[in-house]
């Protein structure tokens, strides 16, 4: 059996999707004269697409099966003395692993656009945006170091830049991309200081080379304090990590980014982009390792945002926000599970998340393509009844999202909460409490949604803006009722459904108990035995969705199921009464804890204020005021007095000869 992989191989899977992206933004946009229409647009990038996701899948079958690993430099772009800047691949199990989630969820997303967007006037250069974001994230998790791991995660954000803000003639659009842009890049900014001091520590961008250098790292203290250079390294990388995984309180931009259309939604904020920054904290472990004090913060905000995020949901009407909270939730738990050194758990939600809250995302379109624009669950009711495939793959993402036994999200997300408590963390009983609370918020918001919009009275003719359309711009049908989406908007349903309940129990025990990241993720067994101790208390999927019955998460995600259904099935006075008792909580909650006022009326206008203090206090009275027109007032004064006295005259010259060596020649006397 092979034990190597071809890198000319390796290089087809960001390059098939690159070409599409090209062939499709230049040739079928005005900027490259139209000449090639929707078809041929869509079917380039989703055959680039299609290649990337099979090679992905050969890759991944050789890693699995033969043990074949990568790493090596492709190119060197340049050398600064001992410091080489190079594009390379790394390919094991995480990277093999990261290729296919990335791939076919793309794949699915591609094709679901075909007939979501196929009234936009932006089709083609939709699918450019589409396929070049999934060379950038394909970037980003094949890359082997530093420099190629910044390009791809830069790359990622400006392309989710011109998505978010796809509807540029949108304000709200505009806003939020911009939001979403600023927001990342004031995690950015962590980033590129700890990627720099590793640099400058390890003298190295490679990350074998700089994970061999971790002991001496960890031995160092950053200059003139006393703190662990490691850890200050780690919480730099995990500031970055914050931004583009949406951590509080850099989370404001994912909500925002709703305006865009869904499939971004399901593209970016479900299975790519914002699980870079988890990627990126797997892939650093041998770092992360070495602090405590890096993995306590790691899972403190983890946890925050697991929980508080999802109080935030169970306010929202607009579909897409619910699902996007609960994605901000969802990824909570994923930084949880790193705090704990559980990387591995992490990872696995990361990938069966990546699958049901994609579905859920494309269901959710779905449900906006046949109610005519509507997002507004509270006008909505009964679609069950014409929209069946819909129904049914929306119910199996949400029973994976609760964490349903041998459902794939169970596997994970009980496999996070069991690892939480066998930290040993300072933060370790907060996160407990926070991650078990949300197993009951994320049931109640998620099937409060399933049960508006599926079942009970049909509301479509109680929606005050039904004939105005506020949601995405696609238009399709003009009718009052709904009716189900064609079979390219429901394929991609289906075959995502499918691992959303099997790919848990399939891959449960080579992820977390098996070889499948050796040598990828590297845990102190020592120091965090967290995963030893899951593995003793493991006896295989069927037994652990057994005993589940037993065990507190599976009755709290029933509570949250049965108190969803009695306040909006079978009492659903209930709500409004609870809000008017609760107003001044639900006022915090409906403000998003005041953080978007903070941000902009605090942190923006202190900007703002300090720019305008730097401009008129710094360039215009010191620099410009002081230094250059001081400077040219000055040689003004000193050339006024200095041409009185070059008058022209030759008997003046003469006389200041005289004198001059008169006084020379006293002066000169004197001395003596």
């Amino acid at each position: 059996m092979s034990q190597t992989l071809s890198a000319s191989t390796l290089l087809m899977v960001p390059m098939a999707p690159l070409v599409g992206s090209v062939l499709a933004g230049i040739f079928g946009t005005k900027f490259g004269g139209n000449r090639i229409g929707r078809v041929a647009s869509h079917s380039l990038t989703i055959l680039g697409v299609l290649v990337a996701f099979v090679l992905s899948a050969m890759t991944l079958q050789s890693v699995v099966v033969d043990g074949a690993r990568f790493n090596e430099t492709l190119y060197t772009w340049m050398v600064v003395g001992d410091l080489k800047m190079e594009i390379g691949f790394l390919v094991d199990g995480l990277t093999a692993m990261m290729m296919c989630v990335v791939t076919f969820v793309s794949l699915m997303v591609h094709l679901y656009t075909v007939g979501y967007m196929s009234e936009d006037d932006g089709y083609n250069r939709f699918f450019s945006y589409i396929s070049l974001f999934t060379f950038s994230m394909l970037m980003l998790v094949m890359s082997n170091n530093m420099l190629q791991l910044f390009f791809g995660w830069e790359a990622v954000g400006l392309v989710s830049y011109l998505l978010i803000g796809f509807w540029f003639n949108k304000p709200t659009a505009i806003f939020a991309n911009m939001k979403a842009f600023l927001v990342n890049r004031v995690g950015d900014f962590g980033f590129i200081l700890g990627i720099g001091l590793i640099a400058a520590y390890a003298g190295t961008l490679n990350y074998a080379e700089a994970f061999a250098k971790s002991e001496q790292l960890g031995a160092m203290t950053f200059p003139g304090t006393e703190w662990m250079l490691v850890t200050v390294i780690c919480i730099c990388l995990f500031i970055g990590a914050m931004g583009k995984s949406a951590q509080f309180p850099l989370h404001v931009w994912l909500p925002d980014s709703m305006e865009g259309p869904t499939p971004i939604s399901a593209l970016i904020h479900a299975a790519t982009m914002v699980t870079a920054g988890i990627f990126m904290v797997a892939r650093m472990s041998p770092l992360f390792e070495l602090s405590d004090t890096a993995l306590n913060f790691v899972m403190v905000i983890g946890s925050i945002t697991a929980l508080f995020m999802g109080f935030l949901g169970i306010i929202q009407n607009d579909i897409k926000r619910i699902v996007a909270y609960s994605t901000l939730s969802q990824l909570g738990y994923m930084t949880v599970a790193l705090g704990a050194s559980a990387y591995s758990v992490a990872v696995f939600h990361l990938m069966t998340h990546a699958f049901f809250k994609a579905l859920l995302f494309l269901a959710a379109g779905s449900v906006i393509m046949g109610l005519h624009h509507n997002q507004d669950i509270r006008w909505m009711g009964n679609v069950r009844k014409y929209m069946p495939i819909t129904w049914i793959t929306s119910l199996l993402g949400s029973l994976a999202l609760i964490g349903t036994p041998f459902f794939a999200g169970f596997y994970s997300k009980d496999s996070i909460i069991e690892a939480v408590a066998e930290s040993h963390l300072p933060g370790a009983g907060f996160a407990h409490f926070a991650v078990l609370a949300g197993v009951f918020v994320t049931a109640f918001y998620s099937f409060r949604l399933y049960f508006l919009v599926f079942h009970g009275k049909e509301r479509y003719d109680q929606n005050p803006d039904a004939h105005h359309g506020h949601g995405d711009h696609h238009g399709h049908g003009h009718d009052n009722k709904p009716h189900e989406s064609p079979w390219v908007v429901t394929v991609p349903l289906v075959l995502l459904a499918i691992p959303s309940v099997v790919i848990g129990a399939m891959t449960i025990g080579p992820m977390l108990f098996g070889d499948f990241f050796k040598g990828a993720i590297f845990v102190d067994a020592a120091k965090h035995p967290v995963m030893q101790e899951l593995g003793h208390a493991f006896h295989g999927p069927v037994a652990m969705a057994l005993h589940s019955v037993g065990t507190l998460p599976l009755w709290l995600a029933i509570a949250g199921v049965a108190c969803a259904y009695y306040m909006y099935m079978v009492n659903p006075a209930l709500p409004a009464a609870i809000k008017q008792k609760f107003m001044p909580v639900f006022t915090v909650l409906e403000n998003k804890y005041y953080l978007d006022w903070f941000n902009e009326n605090v942190l923006a206008r202190g900007a703002r204020a300090l720019g305008t203090g730097l401009w008129k206090g710094g360039d215009q009275t010191v620099i410009d005021g002081l230094l250059v027109n001081g400077s040219w007032k000055v040689v003004g004064v000193i050339s006024s007095v200095v041409r009185k006295v070059q008058t022209g005259y030759l008997y003046h010259y003469a006389f200041a000869m005289i004198m001059g060596v008169l006084v020379l020649m006293t002066y000169f006397v004197w001395l003596k």
